[in-house]
């Protein structure tokens, strides 16, 4: 899988948080019939925002996407966010690392907001490795594990 390298970057800046930023389209589907982004479809935005992150090949991650599953899924709305706020500004980072699962953190903004502003949407999901052929848990391997532990707030 590749991605076009203007919609992602890694953002280690001295004065900023640790974390990754991926631009993601809004499409006129996202939309509901209140003009803003639909709940499932901003589930499915952290989902796309997440995968150049940490599923592309060459990331130690990138193993991940032959068996994960989706523990756990928080989503809290502060603002809307509508089409015209695209491509929507998703940050990320690793909030916790355990033997078989991590979760990842988000804010989501508008294109363009600073990331000294509220986020219109904080969330987390909680992931765990799985062997997909003895359909069980499977513990990160170290270099998951580092790759992960990277990207975690202090």
């Amino acid at each position: 899988m590749s991605v076009p390298d203007d919609h992602l970057s890694d953002h280690r800046v001295e004065s900023d948080p640790v974390g990754f930023h991926a631009a993601v389209d809004v499409r006129w589907s996202d939309m509901d019939v209140y003009q803003h982004i639909n709940h499932a479809r901003m589930v499915t935005l952290l989902e796309e925002a997440r995968i150049p992150w940490l599923l592309v090949d060459g990331r130690p991650t990138a193993n991940l996407r032959h068996g994960a599953v989706i523990v756990d899924l928080h989503v809290k709305y502060r603002g809307q966010l509508r089409h015209e706020d695209g491509p929507l500004d998703v940050f990320m980072w690793i909030d916790t690392v355990r033997a078989v699962d991590f979760v990842v953190g988000y804010e989501v903004r508008a294109r363009g907001a600073a990331l000294d502003t509220p986020a219109a949407v904080v969330a987390s999901t909680q992931i765990a490795a799985f062997d997909i052929d003895a359909q069980r848990l499977r513990r990160l391997t170290r270099e998951e594990r580092e790759f992960l532990v990277s990207w975690q707030r202090v």
